[in-house]
């Protein structure tokens, strides 16, 4: 009878085990313990031969608030660094089968993407509502980016799937 007792003690504690190691696997799996880091995209910003879409500032506030995952090109008219980061951008949408938003500069001073993005162009990368990268205009870090599409490509890859 004892050695039944053991038994059943033995199985319910690895049945313990085994239910407590499962849900901290489901819990991170779901906390994105898992992730490589980069942003997937939400399936409506996958389409082929996709044009620049405009987006205004509550436009950019209404999709950041409901989570979603999106890409942002910050513009200015004007511009020849602009002119050449929305040649990068478009070439990049037709290579990836992305759409991406189009936000001019004075539409982002009126949103939550200015806490980040001071300066133009740039290029902000949204993850379930939050910016993840951004490209800094001001940063010298970031100068290849704006000036060679391999490298403007290299940055795009690093944080999106």
């Amino acid at each position: 009878m004892k050695k039944k007792q053991q038994k059943n003690i033995a199985w319910l504690v690895g049945l313990l085990i085994l239910t407590v190691g499962g849900g901290i696997l489901f819990v991170g799996a779901a906390s994105g313990w898992f992730d490589d880091g980069r942003a997937k995209l939400d399936a409506e910003y996958y389409d082929e031969g996709a044009e620049l879409v405009k987006l205004s500032a509550g436009e950019y506030e209404e999709l950041a608030e409901a989570g979603k995952s999106f890409v942002v090109f910050v513009d200015q008219n004007g511009c020849t660094t602009a002119d050449r980061l929305r040649g990068y951008i478009k070439q990049y949408m037709a290579e990836k089968g992305i759409l991406v938003y189009q936000m001019m500069f004075g539409e982002v001073k009126k949103t939550t993407l200015h806490e980040q993005v001071k300066y133009y162009p740039s290029v902000a990368i949204v993850s379930r509502g939050r910016v993840v990268a951004y490209l800094k205009a001001d940063s010298d870090e970031d100068a290849d980016i704006y000036n060679d599409y391999e490298a403007f490509r290299g940055w795009m890859g690093k944080y999106l799937r």
